[in-house]
């Protein structure tokens, strides 16, 4: 592939790594704002008088957690590529089938069961919210006032570090755009990103956290797609490194 530049792929280690690093964070970057006022206003709209609402606290969501599921297959790439910059590429070769394997194995299991939650928790707030009115206030509590700025500006940050990311991929080594599956990864990973900011746009900020949610079940299904990508790639490697 020729050789690898070094800084610049040292550098798109870290991009990703903080881009992992945020949306791992999401949940404490974002929500838990006082979400009263907003709570009164609603129930006055739905005919219910609140005198003492307590506090009400906005919601983190999933969705930009559940990015990280795919972003750490980016994280988890990169380490590789880095790896074979101290390891000899023997070793390498008998190590990273197996290593792979095991990290594919761990995604699909969080990955799965973070399909689940999610899936329960959207059947969960739909249902709440169509229980009008009683219903529809126990969402609004819960769920129903979304950080949507707050988490508009978190997006855009991981937006630009993963257009520096691939950036300094390409810098290191340009013929990094012929492997199609790194090219595939990093299309999924930002279409992704600017799929749930469009989600977050879509609705009333009511409604953002239903949709967030649905941002995460699909991220989640994405994230066992590739964690079986990763799983199915990782066998000629072990193969190759037990007969050699």
């Amino acid at each position: 592939m020729g050789e690898l530049r070094r800084p610049f792929l040292l550098l798109a280690l870290l991009a990703v790594a903080l881009v992992v690093g945020l949306e791992l964070g999401a949940a404490l970057l974002t929500g838990g704002g006082d979400a009263g006022g907003a709570l009164r206003d609603s129930a006055g709209q739905l005919g219910v008088e609140l005198d003492d609402v307590g506090r009400v606290a906005q919601p983190s969501g999933r969705g930009t957690g559940h990015l990280a599921l795919i972003d750490v297959v980016a994280l988890w790439t990169t380490g590789l590529f880095c790896l074979s910059l101290v390891v000899p590429e023997r070793v390498q070769g008998r190590v990273q089938g197996a290593a792979t394997l095991v990290f594919s194995i761990v995604l699909l299991i969080v990955s799965v069961v973070l399909l689940i939650v999610a899936f329960v928790e959207l059947t969960v707030m739909v249902s709440l919210f169509l229980a009008a009115p009683f219903g529809t206030l126990a969402y609004l509590v819960v769920w129903g006032f979304f950080p949507v700025g707050d988490a508009g500006v978190l997006l855009g940050l991981v937006l630009l570090l993963k257009l520096v990311w691939a950036g300094l991929l390409l810098l290191a080594q340009p013929r990094f755009v012929q492997n199609k599956g790194l090219v595939l990864l990093a299309l999924t990973t930002l279409l992704c990103t600017v799929v749930l900011e469009f989600l977050h746009r879509l609705v009333p900020v009511i409604l953002v956290s239903i949709t967030d949610d649905l941002g995460a079940l699909v991220f989640a299904v994405v994230a066992v797609v590739w964690a079986l990508v990763l799983l199915i790639g990782s066998i000629p490697a072990i193969v190759k490194a037990v007969k050699a």
